[in-house]
């Protein structure tokens, strides 16, 4: 790559040490707002010092693998922190998660210990039927029933824990996004947990004092990036419960909010509501994050006053890897000087400017690389060729080195001996005024390979007639892409940030409205839009 981002190397200052810093050099900067209460950074360090002693107080021990099954609330935020203090391994638990994902975590990740909110013991007791259960601490619990957060937590001393780890040792297992296939536990150490949030305060430009919305859940990466980097770039945080499109922008002004993230459909989604003569009326300077649909992009930027920064990144690597601060519509940007990127073909040979490839990355800094999956040797060499790291993300690259995002290798579909990347479809499909989001699957074909059938859902109040959505599209894109089904639904199932989950959704086509029904053939000479 022609270009890259500066970025120091990771250093081995640990997390632990640069939060009892902060505590002692200014106990009272406000770090987190939820609903009307004010938590200092001195207040949040007591607290995570306390969750950590009375963990350890358990009987754990740093190296142990805890389980953390915890709503949006700062309680969760300390427990997080207080894993990093205690050298335990932290597994983000799904909150959403029943039956057979939730019994991957027990079977897959040996945890010693749970802490768990009681809000989620029918879900727990029904999946310990199948699967034996850790030690469980529960946060909440009434009954009595097995140890309680709270009364471990309030005998527990203040102090700095007395344990001692290394800055590349293990203290988290991140389980990937799972949309294909059961989760992979990804090895992440006290460096690489900061080195993802060190690139969020690059790419946000982020001064001490300013705000982040903190909206993502806590069992996701993502959302971790963001509380960690408040710490590293002594920024505040203001907390919400979940993602609300209706309440996004009266959280925003309610709490001075000054940088937002967004992820999946988020600013599709946004800019979807009706517009209001309040949608300048905040602080905002930047929205930082990845996946906003090329064609939205200045139109978010005009209409909300802010300015978009996009960025790459990956569950196996850090929050982001390549950063776009040129404001290049479309693009994620070129990598952190700490990585190296390339675009390549099957057999990993770079392909010219303009093809799309498979993105492969190495870290220039070892510490800061592919650490492995958990107990998963033969899918953690798998998912590296000669040193670099197979993404299984698309792309294209022009002349300057910018990468542009073309869609997941996985959701290539073939029809008629075509590729067709759903992702270039949906694309199309989400400009129409009536979805508010879609998502392309491929369905069995009597042709063999792929049709393609188009799920959609609309924005609240409208209706679409499926031929002319068709014709929407025919005159958009190559006749080869135009989806043959169009189906409705009335809300997609996602994951933590927002991405639909396609597995889940149905491959029958019984009921969905089929083009060649009618007798029509789409248009091989798409007409002017």
């Amino acid at each position: 790559m022609k270009n890259s981002v500066a970025m120091d190397p990771i250093d081995h200052t640990l997390f632990r040490d640069t939060l009892a810093a902060r505590a002692i050099e200014e106990p009272n900067t406000v770090f987190l707002r939820f609903g009307d209460d004010t938590y200092t950074i001195g207040q949040i360090n007591a607290a995570s010092n306390r969750v950590a002693n009375a963990l350890l107080g358990s009987g754990l021990k740093p190296g142990d693998r805890v389980g953390l099954m915890l709503p949006s609330h700062p309680d969760h935020i300390i427990a997080i922190f207080a894993t990093m203090k205690a050298g335990l391994v932290r597994v983000p638990v799904n909150v959403h998660a029943k039956g057979p994902s939730l019994e991957h975590y027990f079977t897959a990740y040996d945890l010693a210990a749970l802490v768990a909110d009681d809000q989620y013991r029918a879900q727990l007791d029904e999946a310990f039927v199948e699967v034996a259960a850790p030690a469980i601490i529960w946060r909440g619990s009434v009954d009595g029933r097995g140890d309680n957060y709270e009364a471990l937590v309030a005998q527990a001393s203040d102090a700095e824990p007395d344990v001692c780890f290394d800055t590349d040792d293990i203290l988290a297992l991140t389980p990937s996004s799972g949309t294909t296939g059961a989760p992979k536990g990804v090895l992440k150490s006290d460096r690489t947990l900061r080195a993802g949030p060190m690139a969020v305060l690059k790419i946000t430009d982020a001064r001490p004092g300013d705000v982040f919305l903190l909206w993502e859940p806590l069992h996701h990466g993502a959302g971790v990036a963001v509380i960690i980097s408040a710490v590293l770039g002594k920024v505040t945080l203001a907390m919400v419960e979940r993602f609300s499109v209706s309440n996004f922008w009266n959280d925003v002004r309610r709490y001075g909010v000054t940088h937002i993230h967004y992820l999946g459909g988020v600013l599709p989604l946004l800019l979807k509501q009706p517009p209001s003569d309040q949608d300048r009326d905040h602080k905002v300077r930047i929205a930082w994050g990845g996946g906003c649909p090329p064609e939205i992009w200045r139109d978010v930027e005009e209409r909300f006053g802010v300015t978009l920064r996009e960025g790459y990144g990956l569950s196996e690597l850090i929050t982001f890897v390549t950063l776009n601060l040129d404001r290049r519509v479309g693009s994620c940007g070129v990598p952190l000087s700490l990585y190296d990127l390339k675009v390549v073909d099957d057999d990993g040979q770079e392909v010219a400017a303009g093809e799309v490839g498979e993105i492969v990355a190495k870290s220039k800094q070892p510490e800061t690389g592919f650490l492995g999956y958990f107990r998963n040797e033969e899918t953690t060499r798998d998912t590296q060729r000669d040193g670099w790291l197979l993404t299984g993300d698309l792309a294209r690259r022009d002349e300057d080195g910018f990468i542009f995002y073309a869609g997941r290798k996985k959701e290539m579909l073939r029809r008629r001996g075509i590729n067709i990347s759903a992702w270039e479809v949906e694309q199309v499909v989400n400009k129409h005024a009536a979805v508010a989001e879609c998502a392309l699957i491929g369905v069995p074909s009597e042709l063999g390979e792929d049709d393609l059938k188009i799920v959609i859902r609309l924005i609240e109040g409208a209706s679409l007639d499926p031929m002319a959505l068709i014709e929407f599209c025919e005159a958009r894109m190559p006749y080869y892409q135009v989806p043959r089904y169009v189906e409705e639904i009335s809300e997609f199932p996602k994951t933590p940030t927002q991405r639909i989950r396609k597995k889940e959704l149905s491959r029958s086509v019984s009921s969905s409205w089929d083009l060649e029904a009618t007798g029509r053939t789409v248009s091989r000479k798409p007409v002017k839009a």
